[in-house]
C-alpha cells in the first residue's frame, strides 16, 4: 500500500513517456561509455571515465526521484535484463521497497536476487507491516526475520497474522490501519479526535465504531460526521448493517462484493464479532489484477508468471509442461487422421477442408470456454443454473453449426462442384460446434470441480478434442457417405 503524500503528484506525462526518457538516458550512457573505452590511451582515461559515468549515473537518478514508484515498476518491467538492473541499481534507498511492491512476481525476484542482504533488509525495513505481508512470499525466511526484528511489536504481530492466512483469503490482504469511535462519543469529540492527527489512513471514507471491548457495532461514514450537528451522538448516525467480512473469508467473494456495493473500505471481523482489521479497495483491486494476468497466462498453458525479458533457458521451461501436452494431443489427432488415410488417398479434397472444421470448432470453444470460465470468477455459475448453461450453450452451438455449416458446405460445392462433399462438410460443421460448445463448458466446470483453476489448460485441452474429433467426424462422414 502506497501512501501517495510521501511520493511527488505524477507529471502531466503519461507513464511511457518517462519510459522513453529512461530509455533516451540509457542509450546515452552506452554511447558516452563506447566512446571513452575507445580513448584508453589517454593518460586520464580513469578520471574522464569516473566522471562521464557519475554524470549519467546523477542524471538518472534524479528522473527517477521524479517518478512515482508504481511508474518505475512499470518502467522496470518494460526494460530488458541488463538495462533494468542498471536502472535498479541506481533506486534511491527510499523508494526500492515501494517499487518491489508494484512489479510483477517474475520481475520482482530478479531485482531481489542482485541485492545483497544488508541492502535487502535495509530496503525492506523500511516498509509497514501491510506492505511486508505481500513482499513475504519472495524473501527467504533468514531475511524475513531479520525484517521482523526491526519492526515494533504491534506490527510484528500483526505481520504474523496475517502471514497465517492463505492469499486467497481476507485475512492475508487487510490492514491495520483503522479508526474506530465510540457509540457515546459525540460528533465534535470525533472531529476534534480526527484534527489531532497528522493523516487519515488511506482509503478512509467511514470510521468503524466499536464498544469498550472492541466488538464491532456499525460504521459511521464521513459525510455524516461532516454533515451533522455537532452535538449529535454517533449512536444516531452509524449504520448498523454494512457490508463486512471475515479473515477466512474468500478473496474472490469480497472482490466481488467490492464490485457490486461500490466499497471503498470494509471492516474485517472475526467469528467473535471483533473488529481485526480492514479490506480496502486497493488492495481489492490490486487483487484482481494479479488473479486477471494468471488467468490470461493460464489459459495459454504457460504455469506462472513470466517475465516478458526472462532469460531464454527461464522461459523456455515454463512453456514445457503444456506444449508437451500439446505434443502427446498433437500425436493423438494425426492418429485419427490415419485411421482414414485410405478416404483421403481417394478423395484429396479432403485433406485440404479438414482444417477448417477443426479451425471453426476451436474458436468457438474457446469462445464458450471464456464466458464460463468468467462466469465462475465472478460466483453467476452455480449447480442450480449449470445445466441451462450446457443447454444454452449447445443450442448456440446449434444454431452457429446450421449457419456457418450452410456456408462452409456451399463454399466446398462451389469449389469442387461436389454436392455430396459439400453436404458431409456443412454435417460435420454442426456436429463439431456441438461438441465444441459441450466441451467448452464441460472442460472449465470440471477442473473447478476438482479444486483446479477453471483457466489452467482449458484452451489447450479443447483446441486437443475440437481438433482431434473435429477429424474424426469429418472423416468418419465422408468414409460413410462419399465412398
Amino acid at each position: 500500500m502506497i501512501d501517495s503524500a510521501a511520493h511527488p503528484r505524477p507529471s502531466p506525462y503519461r507513464v511511457e513517456d518517462h519510459l522513453r526518457q529512461i530509455l533516451k538516458l540509457l542509450e546515452k550512457h552506452r554511447l558516452v561509455e563506447t566512446l571513452v573505452d575507445r580513448d584508453r590511451a589517454s593518460p586520464r582515461h580513469e578520471l574522464i571515465e569516473s566522471l562521464v559515468h557519475r554524470q549519467h549515473l546523477v542524471e538518472l537518478q534524479l528522473k527517477l526521484r521524479s517518478l512515482h514508484p508504481a511508474d518505475i515498476a512499470y518502467i522496470l518491467e518494460a526494460l530488458p535484463l541488463e538495462d533494468r538492473l542498471l536502472v535498479w541499481r541506481q533506486m534511491p534507498d527510499d523508494q526500492g521497497g515501494e517499487v518491489l511492491l508494484e512489479v510483477s512476481d517474475a520481475v520482482r525476484d530478479s531485482l531481489i536476487e542482485v541485492l545483497d542482504r544488508p541492502a535487502l533488509v535495509k530496503m525492506l525495513s523500511q516498509l509497514d507491516a501491510d506492505d511486508l505481508a505481500d513482499l513475504a512470499e519472495a524473501i527467504t525466511e533468514d531475511v524475513l526475520a531479520e525484517v521482523l526484528q526491526t519492526l515494533n511489536a504491534r506490527d510484528r504481530d500483526w505481520l504474523q497474522t496475517t502471514l497465517a492466512y492463505p492469499e486467497d483469503q481476507v485475512g492475508h490482504r487487510m490492514s491495520q490501519d483503522i479508526l474506530t469511535v465510540r457509540e457515546s462519543q459525540r460528533v465534535e469529540q470525533v472531529l476534534w479526535l480526527l484534527r489531532g492527527r497528522e493523516e487519515l489512513p488511506p482509503n478512509t471514507d467511514c470510521l468503524f465504531v466499536v464498544d469498550a471491548r472492541h466488538l464491532f457495532k456499525g460504521v459511521l461514514p464521513l459525510p455524516a460526521l461532516l454533515l451533522n450537528d455537532p452535538q449529535k451522538h454517533i449512536a444516531e448516525l452509524m449504520i448498523t448493517n454494512p457490508v463486512l467480512f471475515g479473515p477466512t473469508d474468500n478473496a474472490d467473494e469480497a472482490a466481488r462484493a467490492f464490485e457490486r456495493y461500490d466499497l471503498i473500505s470494509a471492516p474485517v471481523i472475526n467469528d467473535r464479532g471483533k473488529l481485526v482489521g480492514r479490506l480496502t479497495v486497493d488492495e481489492v483491486m490490486d487483487y484482481i489484477r494479479e488473479e486477471s494476468e494468471e488467468d490470461v497466462l493460464n489459459m495459454a498453458g504457460l504455469r506462472g508468471d513470466e517475465d516478458l525479458f526472462a532469460p531464454i533457458w527461464d522461459s523456455a521451461r515454463n512453456r514445457w509442461l503444456w506444449l508437451g501436452v500439446n505434443l502427446c494431443t498433437a500425436f493423438i489427432a494425426s492418429r485419427a487422421i490415419g485411421l482414414f488415410e485410405n478416404a483421403i488417398a481417394q478423395i484429396v479434397a479432403l485433406a485440404t477442408l479438414m482444417p477448417i472444421i477443426a479451425g471453426i470448432g476451436g474458436n468457438s470453444g474457446n469462445q464458450t470456454t471464456a464466458l464460463v470460465v468468467r462466469g465462475l470468477a465472478l460466483g453467476e455459475i452455480t449447480p442450480e443454473n449449470t445445466w441451462h448453461l450446457v443447454f444454452k450453450e449447445l443450442g448456440v452451438g446449434l444454431l452457429n453449426g446450421l449457419v456457418w455449416g450452410v456456408t462452409v458446405g456451399l463454399f466446398a460445392y462451389l469449389l469442387y462442384w461436389n454436392l455430396p462433399l459439400g453436404e458431409v462438410m456443412a454435417a460435420a460443421m454442426v456436429l463439431n460446434l456441438l461438441l465444441a460448445a459441450l466441451m467448452g463448458v464441460a472442460i472449465p466446470l470440471t477442473l473447478h470441480h476438482l479444486g483446479r483453476d477453471p483457466a489452467m489448460g482449458s484452451s489447450v485441452l479443447l483446441t486437443f478434442i475440437t481438433d482431434g474429433m473435429g477429424f474424426f467426424i469429418f472423416l468418419g462422414l465422408a468414409t460413410v457417405f462419399l465412398l
